[in-house]
């Protein structure tokens, strides 16, 4: 397969696991109509409320290898053992030819390997939580994982927050309605550039 046909614009959040990234683009996608989120592709099976298309393209673990063979991601990532996550080609092209510009809900590795694909065409945000503690505490009160999952994601937290300077934008997530407020206007100043 070869790259996309068209380059549109693209908007890219990322943010250690419990920043708040997927609440802001949510709110995003809510506010601006220009804006169409990228489902992305991973490898695991659906939780109970997911569904296929709209939550995530749920490939399984060797339908996930064979699109890597075939060159159907702009990037992909293997974030923990035989767990793939990956943007397909076909996904964007959808996007833009509705003449919307695409935004993404993507791990830091994800995000930056992103903004090296889309250079100019995007804009990278990271999501950065008050501090590491605040983190964990936000991380805790899902109750939705074991204690080995949370610490497995605290520590991935470490290494993601010294990446946050790589991105074109840091965007403190102290107080969820500024921040979705400060994540429009850097939207929409990027978008009428």
């Amino acid at each position: 397969m070869n790259e996309p046909v068209t380059k549109g614009k693209c908007i890219i959040f990322s943010a250690p696991s419990g920043a708040g990234k997927t609440t802001i683009v949510q709110h995003l996608l809510s506010e601006l109509d220009a804006l169409k989120f990228s489902v992305s592709a991973c490898s695991r099976e659906p939780r109970p409320n997911e569904q296929h298309g709209k939550d995530y393209y749920f490939l399984g673990v060797e339908g996930f290898k064979k699109h890597i063979s075939d060159e159907a991601f702009v990037e992909w990532e293997e974030v923990y053992t035989n767990n793939f996550y990956g943007t397909l080609k076909s996904e964007l092209e959808r996007i833009w030819f509705e003449g919307k510009a695409v935004v993404f809900d993507v791990d830091v590795i994800g995000g930056l390997n992103l903004k090296r694909f889309f250079g100019a065409n995007a804009l990278a945000v990271f999501v950065q939580p008050p501090s590491y503690e605040v983190l964990e505490e936000r991380l805790r009160a899902r109750s939705t994982e074991t204690e080995d999952k949370i610490q497995m994601r605290l520590s991935k937290a470490r290494e993601e927050l010294a990446k946050a300077p790589e991105f074109d934008q840091i965007l403190v997530n102290d107080d969820l309605e500024k921040a979705c407020g400060e994540a429009k206007q850097l939207v929409t100043d990027f978008l009428e550039a």
